[in-house]
């Protein structure tokens, strides 16, 4: 007769405890942020892959190690983010420093730090995440440096209006009526495009912050189209680029704000002139589907380069499109795209150098 052998669960229970651990380790190694642990006397004792991409040291390297040794932190000497949270007993969160990688290059990180305390709150070490943020740190760049090329262009007409309305009001006896009505045109044009700056970027950041409603109501394409054939009219006889309307068919009426859509074909349109030279034209199509109306406006102009189209609809972001005279605020697109998308919709785009550009605005079809 065999032995029964009782059970007393303390093989279950290591089991369990190993699969736990294995289960934790495989999150923290799995989580896309560089986590590093350390003991009381802040010596490395965990290593996930992230913080090895990021510092450029393997774990092997990292274990074991004065933890200011391996990352050469901003704040390592002076404000050692684990001190200060290992003195204090409180966790530190979301800090903007620095760390040095393995090969010297200094990069921002966002860091969270906190004390780990056994059961008993005794000290056992801390764990500190952190996420390389050279990117965000490269855009914010980026936007304050197209900030201030917004503010440039916003300064230099306004210097443009007060010169040439000083000539006028100083030598207006001078001056004959062909200067006269030149200066004039002059101060009309700087008025325009300072006007098309700041309502494309209050347009843009009330759309983007849900302050600015849409004041939807039926709206006729087809109306829309042909007056702003008519609009153009002068602007296409000045520059000598023909601007042509393909609508056979008739558009259905859609719920739309007449207002803002109307700033989203200027918009493209006066890209499209603003881009385009002597004797190319312009094309204001539709197509529709099932589900969507499709109306594209195309040029014969500059066209945009391949790696800058990803970001043409981006704040602020100005490509190398044409010449130094034709590049934008960087509003403009993103303001289109922003109402567009608002509509429910979305915008498309095609273009090849040296070939033209061609938006499509897509707009759903309303419910029947």
């Amino acid at each position: 007769m065999g032995i029964e052998k009782k059970d007393t669960g303390v093989g279950k229970g290591n089991d369990k405890t190993v699969q736990d651990l294995t289960f934790y380790r495989f999150i923290i190694d799995s989580l896309p942020a560089g986590i590093l642990t350390v003991n009381a006397d802040l010596q490395i004792t965990g290593f996930n892959p992230w913080a090895e991409q990021i510092t450029g040291y393997s774990a092997q390297e990292a274990l074991g190690q004065y933890c200011g040794e391996i990352l050469q932190g901003g704040m390592c000497h002076a404000h050692c983010p684990l001190r200060t949270v290992l003195k204090g007993h409180k966790p530190l969160s979301l800090v903007e420093t620095s760390i040095v990688n393995k090969w010297g290059e200094t990069i921002p990180v966002s860091m969270n730090t906190a004390g780990l305390f056994d059961d008993n709150g005794n000290l056992i070490g801390g764990v500190e995440s952190f996420q390389d943020i050279s990117l965000l740190k490269s855009l914010e760049r980026e936007k304050d440096n197209m900030i201030s090329m917004f503010a440039h262009d916003m300064k230099s007409s306004l210097a443009a209006i007060g010169g040439f309305t000083v000539r006028l009001l100083k030598k207006a006896s001078e001056l004959d009526e062909e200067k006269r009505a030149s200066y004039l045109e002059i101060i009309r044009t700087e008025t325009e495009k300072l006007d098309t700056l700041v309502l494309d970027f209050l347009e843009f950041s009330r759309l983007q912050t849900g302050e600015l409603k849409l004041n939807l109501q039926a709206y006729s394409l087809d109306k829309e189209l042909m007056e702003l054939l008519g609009v153009y009219q002068s602007r296409e006889m000045q520059s000598h680029i023909s601007l042509i309307l393909e609508n056979d068919d008739v558009l259905p009426v859609i719920e739309a704000d007449p207002v803002r859509l109307r700033r989203v074909f200027t918009n493209l349109l006066d890209n499209a002139f603003k881009f385009s030279k002597k004797g190319d034209r312009i094309t204001i199509s539709s197509d529709e589907t099932p589900t969507d109306i499709k109306i594209t406006i195309r040029d014969q102009g500059a066209g945009i380069d391949p790696k800058d189209l990803p970001f043409i609809f981006d704040m602020f972001y100005r490509g190398a499109v044409g010449t130094s005279d034709t590049e934008g605020s960087g509003v403009g697109l993103a303001t289109v795209k922003t109402i567009v998308e608002s509509h429910g919709g979305r915008v498309l785009v095609q273009s090849k150098l040296g070939q033209g550009s061609a938006f499509t605005v897509v707009l759903p079809k309303p419910d029947r």
